[in-house]
């Protein structure tokens, strides 16, 4: 028999409860960037202005790109610390290719177009991402230490290839050669927006389709939550893996034919620390190290958490040692948050595991309770 009261509460109809606390933690990193942005604005009137944000795009861009990249590889539960040595090698692979190419047993020098020493440039990116890829697939190496052997391995043929030396008049290459316009195309802004804020956002686009609406996405969420798993359903877990390092290197390469666009010089110290600025870029962004958890807008979120708040620290006058300091508490402070929400999330978990248990065993013990007095009716008609 029902009562009133449990007819007035049925009735009554269900609210939803907003956890505030939650939707902060999950968009922790678009809250950081309104904080510095609401921050530097007040502490400096030209934070915002049209030049400044100009300059933040176009250097938030580079650390994007690469960033991108290194959410495939952090999504498979790797890292990829060779992609800044990559940057400056497919650098110094263009500014050679400009100077021109001997051709073995002849006196002739080849000067490729512009466009076929761009493919070539970002296919050596291609190339150190695959041999990254293969060793670790097929050897079963682990990811920490074949890129960074291949960081070094980069480094050391860039400077080979730069011989002690920057290359920087021959970037603009000759009249009737064909390999002119490197700074015109890869340092202009269209729109009053630089090009590598476009090709960023061209990346964003493509990068989001591919982990949200093809197989290789699937297959890569699935890699990185539990490998054995993935491979025991019939994912291609070798394949998946060296394809997010050709991706990386891919992204890498790009971002050394614009590095030597807007600085106008091939240098060997060209891409010097963008790993790390990818990785802080993708934790912040809300990925997780261990693979499974990420997304493309979360990391571009966390790079222009990066850029902003280095742009800030420098226009307000910071040391250039405490922005380092600040950089790096602001990494740690990310990926702490990141692990208190693990943390509160399987507590969560097994609070709902544990009641679930709970409200079996009461229904249990109800339906016992309620078959005794049947039970003993019917031992009475015996």
């Amino acid at each position: 028999m029902t009562t009133t009261a449990e007819t007035d509460v049925a009735a009554t109809p269900k609210r939803f409860n907003i956890n505030f606390g939650a939707l902060i933690m999950e968009g922790r990193a678009l809250v950081a960037l309104l904080v510095i942005i609401a921050i530097f604005a007040l502490m400096n009137d030209n934070y915002l202005s049209s030049g400044n944000l100009a300059t933040i795009a176009k250097d938030v861009a580079f650390n994007a790109i690469i960033a991108l990249g290194m959410l495939l590889v952090i999504l498979k539960g790797g890292i990829d610390l060779s992609v800044g040595s990559t940057v400056g090698l497919t650098g110094a692979v263009a500014g050679n290719l400009f100077q021109g190419v001997s051709l073995p047993l002849t006196d002739a020098v080849m000067y490729p177009s512009l466009w076929v020493i761009v493919v070539l440039a970002v296919g050596v990116g291609m190339l150190v991402g695959w041999v990254n890829g293969i060793l670790i697939s097929r050897l079963n190496l682990a990811p920490f230490i074949v890129t960074l052997g291949m960081l070094y391995v980069g480094r050391g043929l860039t400077q080979v290839l730069l011989g002690g030396t920057n290359i920087t008049n021959e970037l603009r290459g000759q009249e009737g050669l064909n390999n002119e316009g490197l700074f015109t195309i890869f340092a202009s802004s269209p729109l009053g927006v630089p090009i590598s804020a476009w090709v960023m956002v061209a990346l964003a686009v493509v990068f989001s389709i591919l982990l949200t609406r093809t197989p290789f996405g699937r297959w890569l969420y699935a890699t990185g939550s539990n490998e054995r798993a993935a491979e025991l359903s019939g994912v291609p877990v070798k394949r998946v893996k060296t394809r997010v390092y050709i991706f990386t290197g891919m992204c890498a390469g790009m971002v050394g034919i614009l590095q030597i666009a807007n600085i106008r010089s091939a240098t060997a110290d060209l891409g010097s620390l963008y790993e790390l600025n990818a990785i802080a870029a993708v934790v912040i962004g809300g990925a997780a190290l261990s693979g499974g958890r990420g997304t493309v807008r979360g990391t571009i979120i966390g790079a222009f958490v990066i850029g902003f708040l280095t742009n800030g620290l420098v226009i307000v006058g910071v040391s250039p040692f405490w922005q380092t300091v600040i950089t790096g508490a602001v990494i740690i402070l990310a990926v702490a948050m990141d692990q208190i929400q693990q943390i509160i999330q399987r507590r969560r978990a097994d609070a709902r595991a544990v009641a679930q248990v709970r409200r079996e065993s009461q229904q249990q013990e109800d339906e016992e309770a309620a078959e005794e007095p049947l039970k003993s009716e019917g031992q009475k008609v015996h």
